[in-house]
């Protein structure tokens, strides 16, 4: 009963569309759906992955990223990584010249 879809029975579905909704509307209609897709796919993903690592879970523990000591809005080159214990250390010799 249902066949195959031809050529006039797309385009005429396609003008209905079209008819119906507007063509403005329609590029913001696939954006929202190509985007619920991407969701879709990246919640799937996540399932899956989740479900592995469950079995074999990791026996190191991920290492926290350093951190970053923010230059002046005038000095570019002072920005540099740090060590946990150097900002620390630098805390701690702020807050004594400042005792002072």
């Amino acid at each position: 009963m249902f066949g195959r879809l031809g050529p006039t029975e797309i385009i005429l579905i396609l003008l209905v569309v079209i008819l119906l909704f507007g063509a403005k509307k329609l590029p913001d209609m696939a954006r929202s759906l190509g985007k619920s897709a991407r969701i879709l796919k990246s919640e799937a993903k996540a399932m899956k992955s989740d479900g592995k690592s469950d079995e074999a879970a990791p026996a190191d523990p991920p290492q926290p990223a350093p951190k970053t000591i923010q230059a002046a809005p005038g000095d570019v080159t002072s920005s540099r990584p740090v060590n946990e214990s150097q900002v620390n250390d630098q805390q701690t010799q702020q807050q004594s010249q400042s005792q002072r």
